[in-house]
């Protein structure tokens, strides 16, 4: 391994540092996750703003952060540090909770005070992704980075699925009291202060000197003169799942809280079941990847999301519902784990970067056309019941047209092999939630030798974008 001349990984003890830091970083941010992010549109819906507000709260928002994502390599450059940048956007996430605290209190906030806090949160989250990932990257040595983000992401999936939990607990605690407004208070306290833990571990981490760029830029216009490319059609495929999936997936809350009036303890199931049902599969998953390829496991992925939503039209029972989401985390696990390990196959190493920025731009173009879709839909089918169930199956439907897309997905020889993975949102019901991190990813450029040179001001570096809504560390 070729190692900066700066570079912390010189000092075993503060490599173990850093290692130590980047894990409790990663905890702390998805403890975060877990209890401000997921619990947003279940408040929205608890102060009384609507249905369709609480469902476009979780998306209309993505689309700022992934311009600010974009932006990013430039504010890196005038802050002439990447650790600054990303230290910098995860205080102003932490203090962003404190707005929703008071509002929590004293009962009231308007529609559009929430979006903007809203966006203020994914923009300032999503705006480190290039820049985390290049910082991290060169603090993890390239023999560790397999065994370290693989150890790193149960330990962060375990304290994501504990804070939904245990904000749910608490949250049924102080309904049952009839405050529950005060319960969403405590929630969105306790995400700031973990967010300042987070904060904390991040400025612990040492910052090496800045490598040498060894991406290539790849622009929209190559991609659409490149249709056939098996990294394109992926990618297709991919933001035409995210379009149908975002239909419905921002209003599963509001169904399961606005019209079934299920109890906080109920909702906070229903996510748990769906979060640890992937948890548990991935592993067999890979197995049947190793086994039968990549390709047969996203059309069991592919083919297994189809149902999800229309599924939900079935019953309300709890126990069905149960069932549903456990059938769902299998499915979207699968089918998450197929795109991860093809999309670094088929495309080349020197332009993962650009063309995963260039897809994250599109991520959140699918997402908020799709979840703009569901509203108008809902809307004029009357916001009832109803309408919900019609846009389940209307949901259901889109992904069943665009299978044909799965088609034209060729089989590449991609290696069935531990990936880290980064919570990217924690809407634990439909849609992908998971993006790999670059650095774990085999074959990832490794360090390189410094040149003299201001950090962030390499020509693309080794920038990772990833799925909008990633939180730095998490």
């Amino acid at each position: 391994m070729v190692r900066h001349p700066m570079s912390p990984t010189r000092s075993p003890s503060q490599l173990r540092r850093n290692l130590c830091a980047c894990v409790g970083d990663g905890t702390a941010c998805s403890v975060m996750m877990g209890t401000g992010e997921t619990y947003l549109p279940a408040f929205v819906l608890a102060v009384g703003l609507g249905e369709i507000l609480a469902g476009l709260a979780s998306t209309l928002p993505l689309l700022a952060g992934a311009v600010l994502q974009l932006a990013s390599p430039f504010l890196v450059r005038r802050l002439r540090s990447h650790k600054r940048w990303v230290v910098l956007s995860a205080t102003i996430q932490a203090v962003n909770f404190l707005p929703l605290m008071w509002a929590a209190w004293r009962g009231s906030i308007s529609g559009p005070g929430v979006l903007l806090l809203a966006t203020v949160y994914w923009a300032a989250g999503m705006g480190t992704t290039p820049a985390w990932n290049t910082w991290i990257g060169r603090l993890v040595p390239q023999r560790l980075r397999a065994r370290f983000f693989a150890r790193r992401t149960r330990t962060t999936q375990i304290a994501m699925l504990a804070a939904v939990l245990g904000a749910g607990g608490l949250l049924n605690v102080m309904d049952a009291r009839g405050q529950a407004l005060h319960g969403f208070g405590l929630v969105f306290l306790a995400a700031a202060v973990f967010r300042l833990v987070s904060v904390t571990f991040l400025s612990m981490h040492t910052e090496p000197a800045a490598g040498a760029g060894v991406a290539r830029s790849v622009s929209p216009r190559v991609l659409l003169e490149q249709p056939r490319h098996a990294g394109v059609r992926l990618l297709v495929y991919m933001l035409a799942v995210q379009m149908m999936a975002q239909m419905a997936a921002p209003y599963f809350t509001s169904y399961m809280v606005g019209e079934l009036r299920l109890a906080y303890v109920h909702y906070t199931l229903l996510l748990a079941a769906f979060y640890v049902a992937k948890i548990m599969m991935l592993p067999a998953l890979g197995r049947l990847a190793r086994r039968f390829g990549t390709r047969r496991l996203l059309w069991l992925g592919g083919w297994g999301i189809v149902p999800m939503a229309g599924l939900w039209a079935v019953s309300s029972a709890v126990p069905y519902l149960v069932g549903v989401q456990l059938l769902g985390g299998v499915a979207w696990a699968a089918y998450e784990l197929a795109t991860f390990l093809m999309l670094f196959e088929t495309i080349a190493e020197e332009e993962r970067t650009s063309m995963l920025t260039i897809y994250n731009v599109g991520h959140a173009l699918a997402t908020v056309t799709g979840s703009a879709a569901g509203a108008v839909l809902l809307h004029l089918a009357g916001e009832d019941r109803a309408a919900y169930l019609l846009l389940f199956l209307l949901s259901t439907g889109g992904r069943l047209l665009i299978l044909p897309l799965l088609w034209r997905v060729v089989e590449v020889p991609a290696v069935a092999v531990p990936i880290g993975i980064r919570a990217v949102s924690d809407r634990l019901v439909e849609g992908p939630v998971d993006v790999p991190i670059l650095a774990s990813i085999p074959h990832a450029p490794a360090e390189q030798p410094a040149r003299p040179a201001t950090p962030g001001t390499e020509r693309t570096g080794n920038t990772g974008g990833t799925t909008p809504g990633t939180q730095s560390g998490a």
